[in-house]
């Protein structure tokens, strides 16, 4: 299954991501850092993208993006294995 990244931020500092993070738990995922998550998925990052819009005000910022081999990091070894897992080649 594809991997996507989504990473996200805002400019408003009471914005709230508690909606947004229920919405991309609902893939199969693991968290990155405190605003990326990568997911697991047979949608389109536009489809993806369309899911997780609403969850955000228009002062947030949102990417969705197409996750492939080669990749090069240092995390935590759960992130690590995911990522070996999911990402195509």
């Amino acid at each position: 299954m594809p991997a996507m990244l989504i990473t996200y931020d805002g400019k408003n500092q009471w914005l709230d991501f508690g909606r947004l993070t229920r919405a991309i738990k609902k893939y199969e995922w693991v968290r990155l850092t405190d605003y990326s998550y990568a997911i697991a998925t047979n949608a389109s990052p536009h489809e993806v993208f369309n899911t997780l819009r609403p969850c955000l005000d228009d002062s947030a910022n949102l990417y969705v993006i197409h996750l492939k081999k080669p990749f090069t990091g240092f995390g935590p070894q759960n992130v690590n294995d995911w990522l070996v897992k999911h990402m195509g080649d």
